[in-house]
């Protein structure tokens, strides 16, 4: 994280008046009690009204406001772009939730800036996304944040459907599909579910906790591990 960034943060966390200790954020920073001390100390030379001591805890009286955002044009461009594309390709509440948050992001720009946002010729159209599919990726988005089970009628390539309890790890799009990176209780296995192929879903009434072996970290190692046996010199 930039320093910068890490600055920022750092006052995004004691802003509301909370009593917040250096190990805290340290903790939640991944830095070290020092480096959070000495940030702190620049804050405080800079006028951000921060009251505490070290061992003690830091709070930031109410009133003060970060100065108006300020980004390149590259910023701007990857912002506006990513949110027309989540706003055409992503769930419905992704999509309201991209509207508002370019709504916000024209609000903090100076007057030349938003103009130049206005002047962005990148949009995305996405005539497949039916509201089934977008209500479909709210839900399961909702469902790996908690935790939830999910019991699928699943269709294969052959249309054929097959019952599945999975859990939910992850969603991921391919450009015109997404899919779900879940573990499969059937095959006890990884797989990965095309949203579009997801005949009926619904919760399966409990929830799941991570295990060894069967997380997302699991997956990406299990796929870069299939990827190095492709890609190994001494199998050509």
């Amino acid at each position: 994280m930039r320093r910068a960034d890490r600055l920022f943060q750092i006052v995004q966390y004691l802003r509301g008046g909370r009593l917040v200790t250096a190990a805290g954020l340290a903790e939640r920073l991944e830095v070290s009690e020092r480096t959070v001390y000495r940030d702190i100390a620049d804050l405080q030379s800079t006028g951000v009204p921060i009251d505490g001591e070290a061992g003690v805890g830091y709070i930031m009286r109410e009133g003060f406001d970060l100065p108006p955002l300020m980004f390149s044009r590259d910023e701007i461009v990857a912002l506006v772009a990513g949110a027309r594309l989540i706003r055409a390709w992503g769930g419905a509440a992704m999509a309201r939730a991209a509207e508002e948050a370019l709504v916000k992001i024209e609000a903090v720009l100076p007057e030349a800036e938003r103009a130049r946002a206005a002047q962005i010729e990148i949009h995305a159209i996405a005539e497949e996304m039916t509201p089934e599919v977008r209500a479909r990726i709210d839900a399961i988005e909702k469902a790996v944040e908690r935790r939830d089970r999910l019991a699928m009628s699943y269709l294969d390539a052959e249309r054929r459907p097959t019952e599945r309890t999975v859990r939910p790890l992850g969603l991921w799009f391919w450009g015109k599909v997404w899919t779900l990176v879940a573990w499969c209780e059937l095959r006890n296995d990884f797989r990965m579910f095309r949203l579009d192929r997801i005949a009926r879903m619904q919760a399966a009434g409990s929830r799941f906790r991570p295990e060894r072996g069967k997380t997302l970290t699991d997956f990406y190692r299990a796929m870069e591990a299939e990827y190095g046996r492709c890609n190994d010199g001494s199998n050509a």
